[in-house]
């Protein structure tokens, strides 16, 4: 069975290595929209796959780290495109959950990044 959550943060970047004009070497911000899939068995007597409470205990220190900040100042996100924010949240998710699956970065409602490691 695969289960989610889902997560909201807001931050500022830009992109230092895009040509010069290019919209995104300005500073900008976005509200981005974190989903974390889990997939594992159903436990029978417990009724779930995993504890939503115990997903949130890991993630959310994370986006209390980058959520209202400037991503190209954190350490690894120099170059903050989605798709590397979405490798540095998996990175960091995956070894306290076991169980994690992939998962889906929204940077607008109309782009993101899926990342599966």
């Amino acid at each position: 069975m695969i289960i989610f959550k889902k997560f909201t943060f807001d931050s500022a970047h830009s992109l230092p290595f895009v040509p010069d004009g290019h919209k995104c070497k300005e500073v900008h911000g976005h509200t981005y929209k974190l989903t974390v899939f889990i997939e594992g068995e159903l436990d029978e007597k417990l009724g779930w796959v995993m504890d939503f409470k115990e997903l949130k205990d890991v993630v959310k220190p994370l986006i209390n780290k980058i959520d209202h900040k400037y991503l190209n100042d954190i350490e690894g996100l120099e170059n903050p495109t989605c798709e590397v924010i979405a490798k540095w949240l998996w990175d960091r998710i995956k070894p306290g959950v076991p169980l994690l699956k992939k998962i889906q970065l929204d940077e607008t409602p109309t782009s993101g990044a899926v990342y599966e490691g």
